[in-house]
């Protein structure tokens, strides 16, 4: 298995990397990509990747953390590195209303002009998105940016958004939320996403899947459990499932075969 999204820079994760990443291997996770947060985590991401062969990372600045620094310096330093493999995760967030959903606005603007700064380079973008899908689209539509290029990861949005965002010509990617009896109407999505547009992912340290939801903190080992339950809701060969998952990963984030 590939985890498409986890944060191993963390501080649930990084001071016992060495074994989150061992844990993994030993569970069948060949690959992982690490997810920045913003201009120091990216730098972090980028030496996490260096220590790892089988660790790639992404550049970019979540929108949770819009009140900055914005260190376009730290993600210009390791963009060209050949295991940065993706942008974000950028995007918006309103399910928190303590942040500034403006200011999330202008850090988007600002981040999607970085990306197209970038002449000649077609690495995918991952984004954030709670509760604000209507809020995105027409700003990535206006970007220019093909919508192939986007995977809205930990896809928790309803069935008519993700009809949206499949039309935009994005991803979707899920992660243990799909596993938990409150989250029955992300399950049913899973089953209406054709499957080469769709990845799975633990964004570790969150959202531990069952039958480990109360471990904390979740780990990339875990990303199993995640394919299992939709491969099963969709009546679907686990092991055929999970290459088919891998396929899309390798294809999304331009990965060697691992």
């Amino acid at each position: 298995m590939i985890d498409t999204h986890c944060h191993l820079t963390s501080k649930q994760l990084c001071q016992d990397v060495e074994a989150v990443v061992q844990r993994a291997k030993e569970h069948g996770v060949r690959q992982f990509v690490t997810v920045a947060l913003n201009g120091e985590d990216a730098v972090h991401a980028q030496e996490c990747a260096g220590h790892f062969d089988e660790v790639y990372f992404s550049a970019g600045i979540h929108p949770l953390y819009a009140d900055g620094p914005w260190d376009w310096d730290a993600l210009k330093s390791v963009i060209s590195d050949e295991k940065c493999v993706a942008f974000g995760e950028l995007g918006l967030d309103k399910h928190y209303e303590e942040c500034d959903f403006e200011l999330q606005q202008k850090l988007l603007d600002e981040q999607l002009a970085f990306v197209c700064e970038q002449e000649g380079d077609s690495r995918p973008i991952i984004v954030h998105c709670r509760k604000a899908v209507a809020d995105l689209l027409p700003v990535f539509e206006a970007s220019g940016i093909e919508g192939s290029r986007f995977v809205f990861h930990c896809f928790t949005e309803s069935m008519e958004d993700a009809r949206k965002v499949l039309d935009f010509g994005a991803m979707l990617s899920f992660t243990g939320v799909v596993t938990y009896k409150n989250a029955s109407e992300v399950l049913d999505i899973t089953k209406f996403v054709p499957i080469d547009r769709m990845m799975v992912e633990t964004d570790a340290p969150y959202l531990t899947p069952e039958p480990h939801r109360k471990i904390w903190p979740n780990e990339p080992a875990y990303v199993r459990f995640t394919t299992a339950c939709i491969a099963k809701a969709r009546g679907l060969d686990e092991a055929s499932f999970e290459e088919a998952m891998d396929e899309n990963a390798r294809r999304f984030f331009g990965l060697p075969n691992g």
